[in-house]
């Protein structure tokens, strides 16, 4: 697991890490107070990659075509 601070951290490397604190914790053979610094931990990079993901989503849009299916332009994913 990385030292780095989680809001430095790249999608990857925070689900990389993520995923390593989901094991240990339910491995079950750490101490309480590690557990709950695991599960802050786990909590700080759950959020990071939540917000890694909406900002990719914002940018991420569709291909717009017409009657014919000839791309026409793009549009928002998921217009509001």
């Amino acid at each position: 697991m990385s030292d780095k601070p989680v809001e430095q951290m790249s999608f990857e490397e925070a689900m990389n890490d993520l995923e390593k604190v989901v094991s240990q914790l339910e491995r079950g053979d750490v101490p309480l107070e590690e557990s709950i610094s695991l599960y802050e931990r786990g909590e700080a990079l759950k959020a990071h990659c939540e917000a890694k993901l909406k900002a990719a989503e914002e940018k991420v849009a569709t291909i717009t075509t017409d009657a014919q299916g000839t791309p026409t332009g793009t549009a928002p994913l998921d217009p509001q």
